[in-house]
């Protein structure tokens, strides 16, 4: 079975720079040129080498915890199944993200794998968004904070935490899980889409 990616909205800086870089490629292919770039992953090099990576389509996910501050919802598409016995799952928040601490210590966490057509979660969970605020959702037997009509959802107890250089890798073990029908929601080279099945 294969797929393609169909591009969604995006945001208008995202698509100029992503089509500036379409359009200085295609130019370096016509002047003969091996378009690909090679560099070393230094300070320097930062925003080329998060460009590197979002090469890597991914799916996207919301978070949700139970703070002392309330509700909490964090989007995150570094996401992985990790083990089938033990049932382990991972997810790396940024240590910049103004939530880290929360999501760092929390002992629970359920992961909801979003639908193609659920990005407005998106800009309601990010730094400005008015989050759990207004939103019906209800509670898993451990405190957290879980919302309906997710692709598939996994409730979670920590497992264990590693370094992982600016970024804090956490393994939660997964207590129950549920999964529907439907296509994700993608996230690739700044751009958020669905797949289109191939016949």
């Amino acid at each position: 079975m294969n797929f393609s990616f169909a591009p969604g909205p995006v945001d208008v800086r995202s698509q100029t720079r992503y089509a500036q870089e379409a359009a200085d490629q295609d130019k370096t292919t016509n002047e003969g040129t091996v378009p690909e770039q090679e560099f070393i992953p230094d300070a320097t090099k930062m925003r080329a080498f998060r460009d590197a990576l979002g090469r890597f389509a991914t799916g996207v996910t919301l978070v949700t915890i139970s703070s002392e501050d309330g509700p909490m919802g964090f989007v995150a598409n570094s996401f992985a199944g990790l083990s089938l016995d033990p049932p382990l799952i991972l997810w790396s928040p940024a240590r910049s993200s103004s939530r880290f601490s929360h999501f760092a210590n929390a002992s629970h966490f359920s992961v909801h794998i979003l639908r193609e057509d659920s990005k407005d979660w998106i800009a309601r969970f990010g730094r400005h968004g008015a989050g759990f605020d207004g939103l019906q959702h209800s509670l898993t037997p451990e405190g957290s904070p879980v919302l309906n009509d997710a692709l598939a959802r996994f409730d979670c107890a920590l497992h264990d935490t590693h370094d992982g250089g600016d970024h804090l890798i956490i393994i939660g073990r997964v207590l129950r899980c549920n999964s529907a029908q439907g296509m994700p929601l993608v996230f690739s080279q700044g751009s958020y889409g669905s797949f289109q099945q191939h016949p």
